[in-house]
C-alpha cells in the first residue's frame, strides 16, 4: 500500500498525478477498484481508510479533504487516523487532495496537525506556473510537447504563453491541435499558435463590439468564430476570460499590473493590453454576461437543449 497527498491550485497536474496511480488498476474492475470522496465525517473517513480490496486486486481511494484544513482534529483523531494509515491493506493506495481554488492566493496551513501527517507521507505539491516565471513555463510546455511527440521553437513558445497564459489544461488541449495541424511534420511554429489557437485577440475584436453593444458586428464575430471553433470551446474560453476580465475591472485601481498578472494568470503584458481595452468596459455587463454563459452551458451539458450554437448566441446577445 501507499499514501499520497497532492495539494496545490494547479488542477491539472494533481489530475495528471491521479491518472499515472489509475493506470495500475485492472481496467476490467474500475468501477470497483476506483473511489472517490469529498470531506467524508471522521467515523466514515476511518472506514474508508481501512477498506479491504475484493478478488479483483489493487485498489485506488481519492479522498478530497480540502475542508479538514479549516477546522481542527483532535489529537486522538490524528491518531487514529494515522494509525489506519499505517495499517491499511496492501492493496490499498489511499490518495489525500487538497485543491486550493486558481488565482485567489490561498494556502494550506502547514501548522494544522493534518498537514503535517499527511507529509510524511508520498506529497507532492501542485502549485501554479506564473506567467513571469517564463523559463518555468516554457520548460512544461516543452517536456508536454515530447510527450506528444512535438517540438516547438522559441518564437512558438512565446506566443503559446502570450496568447493561453499559464493554464496547464488549456495548453495541453491547445498542443493536441497543434499537433494534428503541424502534421506530417513535428515542429510547431509561432505562425500555426497564432492560426490555431484561440487567442484574446481573437475573442477581443469579438467581446468589444459586444461591450459596446454593436450586436450586429459581434454576430458576425462570433460567426467567424464557429467557422473554426465548437461553441463550446469559444464559451470554455471566453468564461476563463470573464473571470480574469472581472478581476481587472474590480482590482485594477488597487493593484499593480504584476499583482493583476498573478491573480489572473496573464502574462503581464497581455495584463497591461487587456486594462486597455476594458476601460470602456461596465463591471456589471461583464458579470451579467458570465452569468448568462454560466446557465447556458449548465443547460447545453445536463442536456436541456441540443441546439449548441443557438444556445451560446442567446447567451451572448441577451
Amino acid at each position: 500500500m501507499a499514501v499520497y497527498f497532492f495539494y496545490g491550485e494547479e488542477d491539472y497536474n494533481i489530475e495528471q498525478e491521479i491518472g499515472k496511480l489509475k493506470k495500475g488498476l485492472d481496467k476490467n474492475f474500475l468501477e470497483m477498484s476506483f473511489k472517490t470522496y469529498s470531506n467524508p465525517k471522521f467515523p466514515d473517513l476511518i472506514s474508508i481508510l481501512r477498506s479491504q480490496p475484493m478478488m479483483f486486486g489493487k485498489m485506488l481511494i481519492v479522498i478530497n479533504c480540502l475542508d479538514y484544513f479549516s477546522k481542527s482534529f483532535e489529537d486522538k483523531e490524528i491518531k487514529e487516523i494515522e494509525n489506519a494509515l499505517e495499517n491499511n491493506n496492501d492493496n490499498l493506495d489511499i490518495v489525500f487532495v487538497a485543491q486550493l481554488p486558481r488565482n485567489e492566493g490561498k494556502k494550506l496551513d502547514s501548522r494544522k496537525k493534518l498537514f503535517k501527517l499527511l507529509k510524511k507521507f508520498n506529497s507532492i505539491e501542485c502549485p501554479l506556473i506564473p506567467t513571469y516565471k517564463t523559463a518555468e513555463l516554457e520548460s512544461w510546455i516543452i517536456k508536454q510537447g515530447k510527450t506528444k511527440g512535438i517540438k516547438l521553437d522559441k518564437d512558438s513558445l512565446t506566443a503559446i504563453i502570450s496568447q493561453i497564459g499559464n493554464n496547464l489544461r488549456q495548453i495541453d488541449g491547445e498542443l493536441d491541435k497543434l499537433k494534428l495541424f503541424a502534421y506530417p511534420d513535428n515542429l510547431v511554429t509561432a505562425k500555426m499558435v497564432k492560426e490555431i489557437c484561440i487567442s484574446n485577440e481573437d475573442l477581443f475584436a469579438f467581446s468589444d463590439f459586444l461591450m459596446e453593444n454593436q450586436k450586429d458586428r459581434a454576430l458576425l464575430e462570433y460567426r467567424k468564430l464557429l467557422d473554426t471553433r465548437y461553441p463550446l470551446e469559444i464559451l470554455s474560453t471566453l468564461q476563463t476570460m470573464l473571470r480574469r476580465w472581472i478581476i481587472l475591472k474590480a482590482k485594477a485601481q488597487n493593484c499593480t499590473t504584476l499583482e493583476l498578472s498573478r491573480m489572473t494568470g496573464m502574462h503581464e503584458y497581455v495584463v497591461k493590453l487587456s486594462l486597455q481595452k476594458l476601460k470602456k468596459t461596465n463591471l456589471k455587463d461583464l458579470v451579467k454576461l458570465k452569468e448568462n454563459l454560466t446557465e447556458a452551458e449548465y443547460k447545453i451539458k445536463s442536456g436541456q437543449t441540443f441546439d449548441v450554437e443557438k444556445e451560446v448566441e442567446n447567451a451572448l446577445f441577451r
